[in-house]
């Protein structure tokens, strides 16, 4: 079934209005017709509302109201992703896939290992294009929110803005065996909701100095195992983990 994300406005009573570019995704693309079934997600709303359309317009689709369905869709946390920049077109999969298993928000940081220098001018094109990805697997995973991207942040930055979380860990290769992660797993789930940041590091992994600053905020370091991760598959792991001990 065809999922979509519309604001608080287009849900009105038993009406619900799709706009923007939706509108020719549904028409031009998917080419759905009246009495056709689809699911929506008004943001901010951790419900799934079902309905069928009703009438297709050029500027809107008009649906009604068949039922709700209440998933709990999104964590209790609202967990923050501070992804070292990585090379090439990894931040792309980063980016989808960490909003597949339940990211809030993604910070991309600039750490003194990444391989890839960012280019200031382009920033805002690549923060578009990041956005949309964002956007576009938000709906595919019916998401109630669309998890921002923002604007590459220093290392210090991101240690800042991790200290006024609820709880938050950086998973580094000098951790020796996983107790360190039981406790944190203990403690997050001691706390039931609230804010969490998670620190990957790129190819080249964190700088001793870097996870410094980040315990200094209050960061806690974790292990992932014995095996050395790439920078795509962590991110993925810890959230794996994180989701996993959230929804038991």
């Amino acid at each position: 079934m065809h999922h979509f994300l519309i604001d608080s406005s287009g849900l009105q009573g038993d009406v619900i209005r799709i706009e923007g570019s939706d509108v020719n995704h549904i028409k031009n693309v998917l080419r759905m017709k009246a009495g056709e079934e689809l699911s929506v997600s008004v943001k901010g709303d951790d419900r799934e509302y079902r309905c069928g359309i009703e009438e297709i317009r050029d500027d809107e689709v008009i649906c009604s109201l068949r039922f709700i369905k209440e998933e709990g869709v999104e964590l209790p946390f609202k967990i923050t992703l501070f992804q070292g920049l990585p090379k090439a077109d990894k931040m792309e999969l980063i980016i989808q896939k960490a909003v597949e298993l339940g990211a809030y928000e993604i910070v991309p940081v600039k750490t003194e290992r990444s391989i890839v220098k960012f280019d200031e001018k382009k920033a805002a094109q690549k923060r578009e294009r990041w956005q949309g990805i964002s956007e576009a697997a938000a709906k595919q995973s019916r998401r109630a929110v669309i998890p921002e991207v923002t604007m590459p942040q220093s290392m210090k930055d991101a240690a800042a803005y991790a200290k006024d979380m609820t709880i938050a860990c950086i998973p580094y290769e000098l951790v020796e065996g996983m107790e360190g992660t039981k406790r944190f797993i203990e403690e997050m789930r001691s706390k039931k909701s609230g804010t969490l940041g998670i620190f990957i590091g790129p190819e080249g992994g964190f700088t001793k100095e870097e996870v410094e600053l980040a315990e200094a905020a209050g960061v806690k370091p974790v292990s992932l195992g014995r095996r050395i991760l790439r920078t795509e598959t962590a991110g993925m792991t810890m959230l794996s983990i994180i989701m996993y001990n959230l929804e038991v």
